[in-house]
């Protein structure tokens, strides 16, 4: 194995996953398994899972963590650092612009029609992805009841890692009624980290505050923008409108839903502090990639983490399918969203080799075009 290569595939393939990575978490992690496991080969599905499952027990942007997980797993740690930053990058690029025009004019570009197209586009690429992973994570009749149990406490809006530990831990005490012959297991915890090495007093708070973000925040998006309202708006250091117009730009850019840090950092002090917070919001999650990747292996092959990991899987699986049909429900609302979503749902099961890339700008295009007709 040539590990320049490697590394060189590494970046090919994350930046662009970067730069067509629209739709949250879930849509990226579709987009990994088509590129990782439908494509190149270089991960199974059972490898693919256990690396989903892994990054739901740890803080930070699930996402990004899955693309730190993958580089490692293919090249090691150099690994780990190029497929993290390549898909974090074009993100930034691209926020940091969005943030230079709203400092300077005011208000943000008119993108709406083309996301009104892309949403449907990507809830077909996490359905082709799902499908897959159902069939390999829900492998016994307790894991699917589990799974179906989570789905549904899903939509009830029960905490996401409540619903991760629990379901892990259910199917442990299922096998250990079964067989009685699990080995004892230890959980390690995370380490919080703390760096202060900055140039002023103001982007010292800023690093404080997305660090600590970024190193103890589970879940979505939306948990961010909550932990974003209370360090930010109620303190007085940016205005509700603000973190509103960032969250618009975390919604219709590619790449994390993290990267909105990025606007803010800009807002509030110049590009300096856009340095500064998309480090400190993303520096945990190579962290503890990097500390608990080692550990993937060894969960499989001991017989009480590899049932505790059979849980976490297919909750995992059950948290996408629940984000996918909120997405639906918020996305599929007139005839031309249907009308996009089922082309794009008959691409993805007609043409299984095409890249996602093309059905992300279809749905653009499509969501353009069809924007002129009443």
């Amino acid at each position: 194995m040539n590990n320049n290569n490697d590394l060189k595939d590494l970046a090919k393939l994350f930046l662009k996953l970067g730069i067509i990575g629209f739709g949250g978490p879930a849509a990226h992690i579709a987009m990994m398994r088509k590129e990782v496991v439908a494509e190149k080969k270089w991960l199974t599905d059972q490898e693919f899972l256990d690396l989903i499952g892994a990054t739901n027990l740890i803080p930070g942007p699930n996402s990004t963590e899955m693309a730190i997980h993958i580089g490692r797993e293919r090249a090691g740690w150099k690994g780990l650092i190029v497929a993290g930053l390549c898909f974090i990058f074009p993100a930034v690029i691209i926020t940091g612009i969005f943030a230079w025009l709203y400092k300077e004019y005011g208000r943000l570009p008119e993108v709406s029609p083309f996301i009104y197209g892309i949403k449907p586009a990507i809830i077909a690429i996490i359905i082709g992805a799902v499908f897959p992973l159902v069939k390999k994570s829900v492998k016994t009749f307790p894991l699917a009841a589990v799974g179906g149990i989570v789905l549904l406490c899903s939509f009830l809006k029960i905490n996401e890692i409540v619903l991760m530990f629990g379901a892990g831990f259910l199917i442990l005490i299922i096998e250990y009624q079964r067989n009685k012959k699990l080995n004892n297991f230890i959980f390690i915890s995370p380490l919080q980290l703390l760096l202060s090495n900055t140039s002023s007093l103001l982007n010292l708070k800023l690093f404080w505050i997305f660090l600590k973000i970024g190193a103890i925040l589970y879940g979505s998006g939306y948990v961010l923008f909550a932990f974003l309202d209370t360090e930010l708006v109620s303190r007085g250091i940016i205005t509700r409108q603000e973190l509103i117009d960032a969250i618009a730009v975390g919604q219709f850019t590619p790449g994390p839903v993290f990267s909105s840090v990025t606007f803010i950092g800009y807002q509030i002090n110049g590009l300096s502090g856009t340095l500064v917070s998309t480090l400190a919001i993303f520096l945990p999650s190579f962290i503890f990639v990097a500390l608990s990747g080692p550990f993937i292996n060894k969960m499989r092959n001991s017989a009480t983490f590899s049932s505790f990991l059979n849980g976490v899987n297919v909750a995992s699986v059950a948290l996408i399918l629940s984000v996918c049909i909120t997405m639906g429900i918020d996305s599929i609302t007139d005839w031309k969203t249907t009308l996009i979503a089922c082309i794009s749902i008959a691409v993805v099961f007609g043409f299984k080799k095409l890249n996602s890339a093309f059905l992300v700008i279809g749905g653009a295009l499509l969501g353009f075009l069809l924007s002129f007709l009443s």
